[in-house]
């Protein structure tokens, strides 16, 4: 008999992703999404074909009523955006931390004998800046925006669950990611857009601020060596292929488009930026995880799909 596993937040950028490795995989998947801004419904359609492996449901986690009876949940269902968190803390307090405790309750509230491995997907950003080196799981969190605060909260209280209830609980930090399908807020995709128009790429702080680069695919793929291979009450780091800033990665965006008007504008603040993320993997690559991505390739590739494409 295959595995089940419920996805939430299934329709945003790394849940598409995700759904599609599992499916891949051989597994069953019943996918969540509150279809808010950022599901891609296009992609939807699309998957319908693979009915017999993909069950959908539109819900959002803080009101779910009830969840299936699955192996595993890989919980993705999250406010992602920093700038978004800046102007409207609270949404991510609801859905971050209070949508993750609904669905810990839920688990919690099944038979001992039912009760799922809760897979809660967090971000390098609960560990704050890190100057040099790199942050491993034992780091204390100093999240520096709303967005990051809410995502230590809800892992903070994923860890509390699984030592009170005895729920099997498993934490992925994953890097920045990037890749195809992403939202049109971030940067690589926003970039590549502002280019089509011709307009200024908006840049903050003059774009010094470094990241880990981890295409989605590489994610996908953490996620479910944790789901196959990880330790129930451990965390795990998923590193990228590529550190750079985000002025060196505009300026990627900028050589591989060719020919545009556009150009980086600096003139941009943004509250409590972090200088740099940097996160050590060992862990997850002791499971035989490694990225495969090269952020310097694959950026023509986005620019050359995404420039010809008018998405949502």
């Amino acid at each position: 008999m295959n595995k089940v596993v419920a996805v939430t937040g299934c329709l945003g950028f790394i849940g598409t992703h995700v759904v599609e490795a599992l499916c891949e995989h051989g597994y069953r998947v019943y996918g969540f999404d509150a279809e808010t801004y950022a599901a891609n419904l296009d992609w939807l359609e699309h998957k319908r074909g693979f009915s017999d492996i993909f069950k959908y449901q539109q819900a959002d986690i803080c009101t779910l009523d009830r969840l299936p009876d699955v192996d595993a949940i890989v919980h993705l269902a999250a406010e992602t955006h920093v700038d978004n968190s800046l102007l409207d803390a609270e949404r991510f307090v609801r859905t971050n931390f209070l949508g993750t405790a609904h669905l810990l309750e839920l688990v919690r509230g099944k038979r001992a004998y039912q009760i799922p491995t809760f897979i809660h997907i967090s971000t390098d950003e609960v560990y704050g800046s890190v100057d040099t080196g790199c942050t491993t799981e034992t780091a204390p969190l100093r999240p520096s925006s709303p967005y990051a605060a809410s995502k230590a909260a809800a892992d903070h209280l994923v860890q509390a669950y699984g030592h009170s209830f005895a729920i099997p609980t498993r934490i992925v930090r994953p890097s920045n990611c990037y890749g195809a399908r992403q939202h049109p807020e971030k940067l690589i995709p926003k970039a590549i857009r502002h280019c089509g128009l011709g307009r200024p790429i908006p840049i903050h702080e003059g774009g010094n601020a470094t990241r880990s680069w981890l295409k989605v695919e590489d994610c996908a793929q953490a996620i479910l060596t944790v789901l196959d291979s990880g330790k129930n009450g451990e965390i795990y780091n998923v590193g990228g292929n590529t550190e750079t800033s985000v002025r060196g990665v505009a300026s990627m965006v900028l050589d591989a488009f060719g020919e545009t008007t556009a150009q980086l504008d600096f003139g941009y603040t943004r509250l409590g930026l972090d200088t740099r993320y940097h996160v050590d993997d060992t862990k997850l690559r002791s499971l035989g995880w490694s990225p495969q991505g090269n952020l310097v390739e694959d950026i023509p590739r986005l620019v050359a799909a995404e420039r010809t494409t008018f998405r949502w």
